[in-house]
């Protein structure tokens, strides 16, 4: 049975509730949701901080990485004392102490075809790694469980969004096949810790979109972000007829 709000939550979210697009049916949307996010690193923090602020009812949270002094600019919801923590036990504690209602999962793992299962239970996936294998895996099993994807990136002072929506919209592959980029990672490249935030937190915007199905979203388009400008753009993808995965 679909959970409803308590009186207790109803005032908690109230600035949602008062929005039209949301209402009462919107939030309830939500906290019967179950968001996965992969990649707990700049774009997962700030994902996972939002959503789970704005009462999204379960986050599971994937990712094998052991926090590092480097982390900590961008990485906001770790501090000092938890370098050397797995990244899924420390956003687990800081998010339970955010939210309780909040339900946290965590999976202290590299993503892999045997997360196909809890895809396929997921509400929609947010891809917030730094590797394109792990990028084109993720695209994978989504489009094999339909489950809808919101991918996000950040280097240097650039950011991007793609949302698919399985057959629906085009998918990650689609964009990669045209978008073709040096492979290079924030250690070499650097990372500006608002733009990754700036980021990861539409990524979560995107998601209670679809959750609750409100709004207009970029489908079949790469969202580009330039923090030096302040400017985004929008890249329409043409169709993609040899797409092995969505065509």
């Amino acid at each position: 049975m679909p959970k409803m709000l308590s009186t207790t939550q109803a005032l908690r979210y109230n600035r949602h509730i008062v929005l039209p697009q949301v209402d009462l049916d919107g939030q309830e949307k939500l906290v019967n949701a179950h968001i996965v996010i992969i990649g707990l690193g700049g774009l997962g923090n700030a994902a996972a901080s939002s959503l789970c602020a704005s009462g999204v009812g379960k986050l599971t949270l994937l990712d094998f990485d052991d926090i590092e002094h480097h982390n900590l600019p961008r990485q906001t919801l770790f501090n000092d004392k938890d370098v050397g923590k797995p990244k899924v036990l420390a956003a687990k504690d800081k998010l339970a102490q955010m939210n309780s209602d909040c339900q946290i999962m965590t999976v202290d793992a590299p993503i892999s075809e045997q997360h196909l299962d809890l895809i396929k239970h997921a509400d929609v996936v947010l891809d917030c790694t730094d590797n394109s294998d792990a990028r084109k895996l993720i695209n994978k099993l989504c489009y094999t469980a339909h489950t809808p994807l919101i991918s996000g990136a950040a280097i240097r002072f650039e950011g991007q969004l793609f949302v698919a929506l399985p057959g629906t919209s085009c998918c990650y592959n689609c964009f990669q096949r045209l978008f073709s980029s040096p492979q290079l990672s924030c250690v070499e490249a650097g990372i500006f810790s608002p733009v990754v935030n700036i980021i990861g937190t539409y990524q979560s915007l995107y998601a209670m979109q679809v959750i609750m199905g409100v709004g207009d979203l970029p489908l079949n388009t790469l969202m580009t972000f330039d923090g030096l400008s302040h400017e985004w753009q929008k890249w329409a993808l043409p169709e993609d007829t040899h797409c092995h995965l969505c065509k």
